[in-house]
């Protein structure tokens, strides 16, 4: 555990979750997924040097199910926590440690979605960390949300907004961690493959594995690609299909309103502009309905995220599975 962890940093629909399994097929590198330990537990409970402080941080994170899953060691946790450092960093690689050691792994990393807002914080907590930030285009990130998760049209202006606060926080981490924070791009990440993972290991620290193309190591038995994936020797055919798809599933009015708002950032990553042909009606609806409405719709989520922000977030009653023997 001499090397640093390993932090994913991006939006979902960007490919987050593919760098994720390739990353723990290494064989030095256990990946956990949304265990969203900054965003849920972080601070929520006072100074964990008090047992009875420290004691209900564990049973809240006993209750997680995406920490469940990593099969903690109560027991273990608390003898070695009370032996160092009672911080909350400390704690969360506690629960990495375990997990990672049970897997036979080396070194430990997290994908929890939109953790770029967290990097001062933790960065500062483990100085060796390396964050990995994905960034899709737009346009095909938000197609792929609204064809997956079966979002609504009028999301377009909330799809833009959670974007462009991605991006741009890149850039600021990017500026303030030099050496420590590296964005990759979806299409770079699907088109070269190795190439791209190559760069990746090279930053994280690790000699690049061709087991990784295979994706053997997947350890989220819930996942499709998981299946079977003990038999596969060859590598797993990546698709760049998914480039582009943004033009059979948006409408010409929603490709038009996330290029007005992004287009700077989008020339920065080098996505190209889609040609936009609105008929004078269509023209017109656009500019007097369609803009101002989601550009009103930009701003409230805007203001809605700082609110979340400020009153800090709490899992949903769904993901919480209350199990007494984890406390034992």
């Amino acid at each position: 555990m001499d090397r640093g962890p390993i932090f994913l940093a991006g939006l979902d629909r960007s490919g987050i979750g593919f760098l994720c399994e390739l990353l723990e097929s290494h064989p030095h590198i256990a990946m956990t997924r949304r265990t969203n330990f900054w965003a849920y537990f972080f601070n929520r409970y006072g100074d964990l040097s008090k047992p009875e402080n420290f004691e209900r941080c564990l049973a809240a994170m006993m209750r997680f199910t995406r920490i469940q899953a990593l099969q903690p060691q109560p027991e273990r946790l608390r003898r070695e926590f009370f032996q160092g450092e009672a911080s909350y960093a400390r704690l969360f690689a506690l629960v990495q440690e375990q997990n990672a050691r049970r897997l036979g792994k080396l070194r430990w990393g997290d994908k929890s979605l939109n953790s770029e807002q967290y990097a001062d914080t933790i960065l500062a907590a483990y100085p060796t960390a390396r964050f990995v930030h994905v960034i899709r285009d737009p346009r095909d990130r938000h197609a792929s949300a609204m064809t997956h998760r079966g979002i609504g049209k009028g999301k377009t202006a909330a799809g833009t907004a959670i974007w462009l606060w991605s991006v741009r926080l890149a850039g600021r981490n990017l500026q303030r961690y030099s050496g420590r924070y590296k964005v990759v791009c979806y299409e770079a990440l699907v088109t070269r493959p190795e190439a791209t993972l190559r760069e990746i290991c090279d930053f994280v620290g690790e000699e690049y594995a061709p087991a990784m193309l295979m994706m053997n190591g997947c350890g989220d038995p819930s996942n499709r690609v998981c299946a079977d994936a003990n038999s596969r020797q060859e590598p797993r055919h990546i698709w760049t299909t998914s480039i582009g798809r943004f033009r059979g599933v948006l409408t010409e009015r929603e490709i038009a309103f996330i290029q007005m708002c992004a287009r700077k950032e989008m020339a920065h990553y080098q996505y190209p502009l889609e040609p936009i042909h609105f008929s004078p009606a269509s023209s017109l609806r656009f500019f007097l309905a369609d803009y101002p409405v989601n550009l009103a719709r930009m701003l409230a989520w805007q203001g809605l995220k700082t609110i979340r922000d400020w009153n800090g977030r709490n899992p949903s009653a769904r993901k919480l599975i209350q199990r007494p023997e984890l406390l034992d």
